[in-house]
């Protein structure tokens, strides 16, 4: 029996790529003791690009490098998705608490809803116009209500969100690079994000922003970066993809939801302690989540039927 006959590798998949981005900005959090997130998103996608290029090149070969007849759009995917998004959250992540910046990243798929409305005038049903508004009212309750906010964490939430936009904006301008395939796109756009990142990290070094850890340093971040490049990019992005097209992408968005529920769970077992706010958020914004998937799904198979 063929691998595309077997559902379950998908869901494996899937759940495989949501346990590893549930628990990276943890990760990456917690390397901040050594590593700055400049520094560290700078090794993290250069090492993650030697790892696409050599697959890319093994795969389809040099002439796959090719950028295309849209090479200056590609770019700016790439500066967008590759770079601001990943700059923009770990950099946000340094103000504000992972597990916050995870419920304000699951808004993706509703600012993407309301992002197709403002560009295309696709206006969404109103069952996903209600889970919306109630996604946004659980948000307003978990950030504006941490038990122990540190300084500076409205920035914080402010840079993940626009993080999120970022990513919001490469995803639907991947649409316009159909032709180049999944792999291709991803590795091109990365050689552009990649080479943006390093232009912002040695500005930031400059600046005073960012440093060289030292040799101590780099060795205890080591694990650290090695599961943000090669797992939370490389792996989990190859398992997303493949459990994708195997269980269908309304299904993988369901499982995706789960994501800060993945989160908060490692919190508390860290023993972080949540106000009964956060918690309520939390739920709000998972549960009208949810909703809305299941209400997708639903209509997605009465136009089929039709």
């Amino acid at each position: 029996m063929s691998s595309a006959a077997l559902p379950g590798t998908g869901l494996l998949a899937i759940v495989g790529a949501i346990l590893i981005w549930a628990s990276q900005l943890l990760v990456a959090k917690a390397a901040y003791a050594s590593i700055d997130p400049y520094t560290l998103t700078a090794v993290r996608y250069t090492t993650a690009l030697v790892f696409l290029a050599a697959l890319l090149w093994l795969r389809e070969g040099p002439g796959a490098f090719a950028p295309g007849d849209r090479p200056f759009l590609l770019g700016v995917a790439g500066v967008l998705g590759m770079a601001g998004s990943p700059l923009l959250v770990f950099v946000g992540i340094l103000y504000t608490q992972p597990e916050h910046a995870v419920i304000l990243l699951a808004l993706q798929p509703s600012m993407t809803a309301l992002a197709q409305w403002w560009l295309n005038g696709r206006r969404p049903p109103g069952f996903t116009l209600a889970a919306i508004a109630v996604a946004f009212c659980g948000v307003v309750l978990v950030v504006g209500s941490a038990a122990d906010a540190p300084a500076g964490k409205l920035l914080g939430d402010l840079l993940v969100v626009s993080g999120a936009l970022s990513w919001i904006a490469y995803n639907l301008m991947q649409g316009k690079f159909v032709a180049l395939g999944t792999l291709r796109f991803t590795t091109l756009s990365c050689v552009a994000g990649t080479a943006a990142i390093l232009v912002v990290a040695v500005l930031a070094h400059a600046l005073g922003a960012a440093r060289m850890p030292s040799a101590t340093q780099l060795v205890a971040v080591t694990p650290h970066i090695a599961f943000l490049a090669v797992l939370g990019v490389v792996v989990a992005m190859l398992l997303w993809n493949h459990g994708s097209a195997r269980i269908g992408p309304l299904n993988a968005m369901l499982l995706l939801n789960l994501m800060p529920v993945v989160t908060y769970a490692i919190r508390v077992a860290q023993g972080a302690h949540f106000t009964w706010q956060e918690w309520a958020g939390a739920a709000l914004v998972i549960a009208a989540l949810v909703a809305n998937n299941l209400y997708q799904r639903r209509a997605a198979r009465a136009a089929a039927v039709r």
